[in-house]
């Protein structure tokens, strides 16, 4: 009866929450129109509300379906990856180095020189967050390194019809697996999506094969719930995973075509017969929707990303004077101006320090090992530079309750059993009796 009370409270709270704000039900492409009279100031991480799970769901997109289990929060490693430094979840900069660019209002991001690894300044590096669409330059990572991309194939009623934005693919419409990652990477299509996971297995088996992967890139923030990005129980990812990500993928010269390319041909598909009156679908020009890439100089391209709950996500990349630098953001929003924007302005900052600044590093693939212990477990290790402030004991007092919890939870477990025993020990011996 209890958890029937908490499902009806959750849900009346739902309604409430569209009843005031209406946010909208569908997952649009691109950016929302940027308009407000309420000034925007910048999320505040100080206090690491982030540091094991996103912040709560607004919608019913993580209300798991019945008999679904919800994973458990990924374990947050006893050092931090990338360097101790990232393990603050406030704003992160180099000593002695300039303010930063104004109206960064993104919650979390990342600034690192691709080439030499440095994570160059942050906020909330390690803060998780939903990743939206951005999580599709891991699907693409498994898709390019498994299928064949001059393959052909017929998509499906499934494919046309998957849930959020799409490319334009349409039922018995043909379709190389190369047109497929175009669709993917420029236009952030869901449909396209699903058509490349159904050849990994399907979703769930496109599910574990990004999630081995990011753990294999060391991105132990990240649990990967759907193939494309829509939210679902158990979504995750940090601004530190997105941009390892992105420099795994940047490795790869078909993605950084993919990302880098402006405008393609696309396919059209033909009429369907049970539908009176239909008419065939024409091919049509497809353009990238990164607007990074039209708009700033030396742009490599990049990925947008947004749903309800995860708001604006972004990674995008640029090089310039020989060195190719990287941006990722995540929970942001339009306000006061938009993520490429802001990426453009922390691109800017990041070309203007010397080479070699740095306050964290982005970790190789395979470096990183299996994590057996956390902050909640283990000794929390002491910051040397810089010093502990507010935000590193938030995060050390947010995990050591978080390891009291599970302590509590394994004894009253233990007791349970044991009750359990004595209860079936007594119905025995009655039954003797």
């Amino acid at each position: 009866m209890r958890t029937i009370l908490r499902v009806s409270a959750a849900l009346a709270t739902t309604a409430a929450l569209f009843a005031t704000s209406s946010p909208a039900l569908a997952q649009p492409v691109g950016e929302p129109p940027a308009v407000t009279t309420t000034p925007f100031a910048t999320p505040s991480t100080d206090d690491c509300p982030f540091v094991t799970s996103p912040p709560p769901a607004i919608d019913l997109s993580e209300v798991p379906k019945p008999g679904e289990t919800v994973p458990a929060p990924r374990p947050v490693p006893a050092d931090p990856v990338g360097g101790s430094q990232l393990g603050r979840c406030g704003t992160i900069t180099p000593d002695d180095a300039p303010p930063l660019p104004a109206d960064i209002s993104a919650t979390g991001w990342v600034l690192s020189d691709l080439d030499s690894g440095d994570v160059i300044a942050a906020k909330d590096p390690h803060g998780r967050y939903r990743p939206a669409s951005t999580i599709k330059i891991l699907l693409a990572l498994v898709a390019l390194d498994e299928l064949d991309l001059d393959k052909v194939v017929v998509a499906t009623a499934e494919d046309a019809n998957a849930e959020g934005s799409a490319v334009g693919i349409g039922k018995d419409g043909v379709y190389s697996n190369f047109q497929l990652m175009q669709g993917l990477v420029m236009a952030s299509g869901n449909d396209a999506a699903h058509a490349l996971a159904t050849q990994l297995g399907g979703d769930a088996a496109a599910v574990e094969k990004m999630n081995a992967l990011a753990e294999s890139l060391g991105a132990l923030d990240t649990h990967t719930a759907t193939p494309s990005g829509l939210d679902a129980p158990g979504m995750s990812s940090s601004a530190y995973d997105l941009a390892l990500f992105f420099r795994a993928a940047l490795e790869n010269p078909t993605f950084a075509a993919l990302i880098s390319t402006e405008t393609v041909q696309f396919p059209g598909f033909p009429k369907d017969p049970s539908i009176p009156d239909d008419q065939d679908r024409p091919g049509f020009i497809l353009s990238n929707d990164n607007q990074l890439l039209y708009n700033y100089e030396g742009a490599l391209g990049g990925k947008t990303g947004y749903t309800d709950d995860a708001r604006q996500t972004f990674v995008g990349g640029a090089q310039k004077d020989g060195r190719r630098l990287a941006v990722t953001i995540m929970k942001g929003d339009v306000l006061p101006i938009r993520p490429w924007e802001q990426a453009a302005r922390l691109l800017d900052y990041g070309f203007a320090l010397p080479p070699g600044t740095s306050v964290g590093t982005l970790v190789e693939p395979d470096s990183v090992g299996d994590v057996t212990s956390t902050r909640a477990t283990a000794p929390v290790p002491a910051l040397a530079v810089p010093p502990a402030d507010a935000g590193s004991i938030a995060r050390a007092s947010a995990l050591e309750t978080s390891g009291d919890t599970a302590i509590r939870v394994g004894i009253g477990a233990i007791g349970l059993l044991v009750v359990l025993g004595l209860m079936l020990g007594a119905r025995q011996l009655n039954r003797r009796r």
